[in-house]
């Protein structure tokens, strides 16, 4: 049997600490907004304020739209995600200095030896075909 799609109540939404559609799109109007004002307010006023005015000015506004799109429910999701990252990388055991110099050696001697094997088999190609092409009958 297909189970059938509930429609999420109001209720339901806001007991999951989701923001309603209408919020939803709200915040993500401010943020699109505050980062076209960014953009086109560099571009308009770049005769009219000193660089460092400026630069002052593009960092409130993205910083702003990028704090009204953490508060989205796709910001939530991605803040949550990028937590869930910082576990796991602190989970890795990473490896020792000495490993990774050893490691990088082998990668680099490998290099070396393919490139060495290459310019073998091209020096063979080379003289096979000039030895085919200067031959005159």
């Amino acid at each position: 049997m297909a189970k059938e799609i509930q429609k999420k109540s109001p209720e339901q939404v806001e007991q999951k600490g989701e923001k309603s559609k209408g919020v939803n799109g709200a915040l993500w109007a401010v943020s699109i907004v505050l980062l076209a004002v960014a953009a086109v307010g560099n571009a308009y006023f770049a005769s009219h304020f000193a660089l460092i005015v400026r630069i002052l000015l593009l960092v409130v506004l993205i910083v702003g739209a990028v704090a009204a799109a953490a508060f989205t429910n796709q910001g939530q999701k991605a803040i949550g995600f990028m937590k869930d990252s910082r576990q796991e990388l602190r989970k890795i055991i990473w490896p020792t200095r000495q490993e990774s110099t050893q490691t990088t050696l082998i990668v680099v001697a490998m290099c070396v030896l393919v490139a060495l094997v290459l310019w073998g088999i091209d020096s063979i190609i080379v003289t096979i075909i000039n030895f085919l092409t200067n031959l005159r009958f």
